[in-house]
């Protein structure tokens, strides 16, 4: 099941501050692209399947999960 579209605005949550990624917390963007892979096979939870790319408000360009997904803050 595929959590988010291209276009949809979105918000980054990555509130682990150990996780490099952790950067991009709480970063607003748009769905630029939405890949589907393999990667729900193990966890059999299909929306990891999804990679969602968000393009940032600074133009900047990131890879994540569902899990790192939440609507944006108006």
């Amino acid at each position: 099941m595929q959590c988010a579209e291209i276009g949809d605005k979105v918000r980054i949550d990555i509130p682990d501050k150990d996780d490099p990624d952790y950067r991009y917390h709480n970063e607003h963007g748009e769905i630029a692209d939405v890949r589907r892979d393999d990667a729900g096979e193990p966890t059999e939870d299909d929306r990891d399947s999804y990679l969602y790319r968000v393009r940032l408000a600074s133009g900047e360009q990131i890879d994540v999960r569902w899990r790192d997904l939440r609507p944006p803050i108006e």
